[in-house]
């Protein structure tokens, strides 16, 4: 695309063309006393150069995504991205590519998409999978309006509390406007931060429609996935699992395989940064019985008159694609160049090479955890984790302050939306924390920062 400016004698064509005298003839039906108001000032323009230094300059009053050591996760995750996956997605025709509404035209993007579904049904053991969701929150909303297009006649939705705030704010939000489905919160362990099966176990009735549980949680636990199904299932309800660090299910034993009906989560583990809390690629997966209930559509393969393999849409329920009434979803796009990067990673990770970097998550959380503990701290909750952990630490908010001033972000005061969780702290290692980062973390959460400084220069 170019970007250059009419000249002179391109707006006097234009002008002419029109039978306009000049461009204030153009704004001549807008009233005298709105164009006066409507008058900028503005100063002479600056040199590139000097926008360049003000903007770099102004950029220097941040602090960096990179310049601090970050133990930040609640549902975004810090992972390193190989150069690879940037390289790939940043190529024009997938760059500026959107959703294709002649879509067999763009074999590549399908293919991608096509990538994209295999994968995920490979991670969560599962049938199916549509072609990716916005995010895990939204996955999560359109998988329960998905259990009722199952089961019509049943209006109860039971969310464990365990499960991230914003993402059962979206799903209270999708359903706010519903006049038959109830949403009942289930409390979770104060001991061990997983959903309380006998709260569950009391509220599974022939009004259960499902069940909605993190794996991991919000917490970072590890929850009874297999227990949580079979609770729902002998209510005759259906079992949604939802994973926002979509690493785990590289060393977990996969939803669908503990009899889940529905898997959905957050894909931005998978070569997407943090950033600023997204953009995120969501999932979601299911068995071939449900298919046609899926929201989005589906990309499959098939063979075209020549033999050639070729790629298609294969299952398209969204409102521009069939009629408005008939309609799974009104999702309408596929955030494919999200999910082309998530697939671009996996493939190059590999599946040995995915189970490996997660136990190292897991080694290196479960390290760090030790010697905070070992240095004095309390754990919050006992349940078995993946790569993050819940602290109890007094004066938590003051404590925060001072390890920020120093370059470290600690991990997340989960106060704001559990308030019984005082002075809880949320941690989040993963391979991209590297030795030094943990040693000055024990060291600014154990109180013995000049041990840690001593450790970094070091």
């Amino acid at each position: 695309m170019r970007f250059i400016p009419h000249t002179n004698d391109d707006i006097a064509a234009m002008l002419e063309a029109i039978g306009a005298a000049s461009i204030d003839d153009l704004l001549a039906p807008v009233p005298e006393k709105l164009r006066a108001q409507a008058a900028i000032g503005l100063a002479a323009g600056l040199s590139e150069a000097q926008v360049v230094a003000e903007l770099e300059e102004m950029a220097r009053k941040n602090t960096g995504a990179f310049a601090a050591a970050n133990f930040l996760g609640f549902g975004c995750y810090r992972h390193f991205a190989p150069a690879i996956v940037r390289a790939i997605i940043a190529r024009s025709e997938f760059a500026t590519a959107y959703t294709p509404y002649q879509a067999e035209a763009s074999q590549g993007t399908l293919q991608a998409i096509f990538e994209f579904q295999t994968l995920i049904t490979q991670l969560t053991g599962l049938e199916v999978a549509n072609a990716s969701m916005y995010d895990g929150a939204s996955a999560t909303a359109e998988a329960v309006l998905m259990a009722q297009r199952l089961a019509p006649v049943r209006r109860r939705v039971a969310v464990s509390r365990a499960l991230w705030p914003d993402y059962r704010e979206t799903l209270r939000t999708y359903l706010s406007g519903s006049e038959t489905l109830e949403l009942v919160e289930v409390a979770f362990d104060p001991a061990a931060g997983s959903t309380d099966l006998r709260q569950l176990t009391a509220m599974a009735d022939d009004d259960l429609l499902c069940v909605v549980a993190g794996y991991p949680n919000a917490f970072g636990v590890v929850e009874p996935l297999g227990e949580i199904v079979e609770i729902a299932h002998r209510a005759g309800a259906l079992a949604i699992a939802v994973t926002a660090e979509a690493l785990a299910l590289g060393l977990l034993k996969a939803p669908g395989d503990l009899g889940a009906d529905i898997a959905v989560g957050e894909g931005q583990s998978f070569g997407l940064a943090q950033s600023f809390g997204g953009p995120g690629v969501g999932f979601m997966a299911a068995r071939m019985a449900q298919v046609r209930q899926m929201p989005g559509r589906l990309v499959g393969e098939t063979r075209d008159l020549e033999g050639r393999r070729a790629f298609c849409l294969t299952l398209a329920t969204r409102e521009q694609h069939i009629r408005r009434g008939r309609a799974t979803s009104n999702i309408c796009t596929n955030h494919s160049l999200c999910a082309l990067a998530a697939t671009v990673y996996l493939a190059l990770v590999g599946r040995q090479g995915l189970r490996r970097l997660a136990e190292r998550n897991v080694e290196l959380a479960y390290n760090a955890r030790e010697r905070l503990q070992a240095a004095g701290l309390r754990l919050r909750f006992s349940g078995p984790v993946f790569n993050e952990f819940t602290l109890t630490l007094p004066g938590l908010a003051s404590r925060l302050a001072s390890a920020e001033a120093s370059g470290i972000l600690c991990g997340v005061a989960l106060e704001r939306w559990y308030p019984e969780l005082r002075d809880t702290l949320l941690v989040s290692v993963t391979e991209a924390n590297r030795a030094t980062e943990i040693d000055r973390l024990c060291a600014v959460l154990s109180g013995d920062e000049d041990h840690g400084n001593r450790q970094a220069s070091a």
